[in-house]
């Protein structure tokens, strides 16, 4: 089964990115400039406002930007029957879970922690701040790829399923919001301790929820 690990990322990745050319992969880098680059003009130039309130920006503009691409995260590959196809090879729906949470999140947690070093000088913060905000990215991403794989799965197949995935991501992903944007007005450490905690909760999780929720909808 592991031998199908690095088939199953080089697959997943090339879709995601593939995507790109139709805005799947660069939309949610653009969604998240965009908002970094509005944030200014919505509560004016003062340069203490937009400090104080720019990493939180910044975190709700990523959580956002993760939600985007949730309607190509499992349900075409349901459609197609590759779960089926996956499961008569003996490759378990937890396996291919993780792969795609790790697909997921390399096609927009890096570009995101890339795309901080702009926004920031937009929002106005600073390298201190910037240097919270990096490392809080970098342990709650993957987080959120978790939990966007988790919801996809939920809500693979159903009439609206790409609208109420974003939903439901939104209140599970408070926590992450709350610790990471937190880290910045707690000197960072503990912030981005508990955020990467949080993270690790999802990663256990999306495997088996996700999993069972493919297997109730194949069923």
């Amino acid at each position: 089964m592991s031998s199908a690990f690095f088939p199953l990322l080089r697959r997943d990745l090339g879709q995601l990115l593939a995507g790109g050319r139709r805005g799947g992969a660069l939309l949610p880098v653009l969604f998240f400039l965009a908002v970094a680059m509005l944030f200014p003009f919505a509560v004016g130039p003062d340069g203490p406002v937009l400090a104080r309130t720019g990493g939180g920006v910044i975190w709700v503009a990523a959580l956002l930007a993760a939600v985007l691409p949730l309607d190509r995260l499992i349900e075409p590959d349901l459609e197609l029957g590759m779960f089926d196809q996956w499961a008569l090879r003996g490759i378990s729906e937890e396996l291919v879970v993780s792969v795609r949470v790790l697909a997921h999140w390399l096609s927009f947690g890096p570009p995101l922690m890339l795309a901080a070093l702009p926004a920031s000088a937009l929002v106005g913060i600073d390298g201190a701040t910037l240097r919270t905000v990096e490392l809080g990215l970098l342990a709650g991403t993957p987080g959120l790829a978790a939990l966007g794989v988790m919801v996809a799965a939920l809500t693979a197949g159903l009439r609206g399923g790409a609208a109420l995935g974003g939903l439901l991501v939104i209140p599970f992903a408070v926590p992450l919001l709350v610790f990471g944007a937190g880290s910045l007005a707690t000197g960072g450490e503990a912030g981005i301790a508990l955020t990467g905690a949080v993270s690790l909760v999802l990663l256990a999780m999306a495997p088996f929820a996700a999993g069972a929720a493919i297997r109730a909808g194949r069923g």
